[in-house]
């Protein structure tokens, strides 16, 4: 089991947060902060709160854009994250459980500058991690 490790939120892939928080309003989501850019990853990000779990709302800021692939194949949630309290262990936890670093560690916006990372798992599921 992955150590030290809590469910943070879904990742949405979208072109447009309004219209995207518009579907999840009929669920009783909210946008939970303000929206950030994240130069590092060309993303922006809105986070919502709600009927269920945290969304993370995702959108390139420019085109292509590394949400290219999952928009064109209409792929929306695409990614669980989990905040870990040591992310070199829980990476290497899960490359010895047979996962793949796809990015790894950098500096994120949304959360404070804190590392994080993303794996592919072998069932091609794709976890991000957040260092605490």
């Amino acid at each position: 089991m992955l150590p030290d490790a809590e469910f943070h939120h879904i990742g949405v892939a979208c072109k447009s947060f309004d219209q995207e928080q518009s579907k999840f309003a009929a669920l009783g989501y909210r946008q939970e902060s303000p929206d950030v850019h994240d130069p590092v990853q060309r993303v922006h990000v809105r986070f919502l709160v709600g009927g269920g779990p945290r969304m993370e709302l995702v959108r390139s800021d420019g085109e292509p854009g590394p949400l290219a692939p999952w928009l064109k194949s209409g792929i929306k949630m695409y990614h669980m994250a989990y905040i870990v309290k040591n992310l070199p262990t829980a990476l290497a936890f899960l490359k010895s459980q047979g996962a793949r670093i796809v990015v790894a560690p950098v500096p994120a916006a949304a959360f404070g500058g804190r590392n994080i990372s993303f794996v592919m798992l072998p069932n091609l599921l794709l976890v991000e991690l957040i260092e605490q």
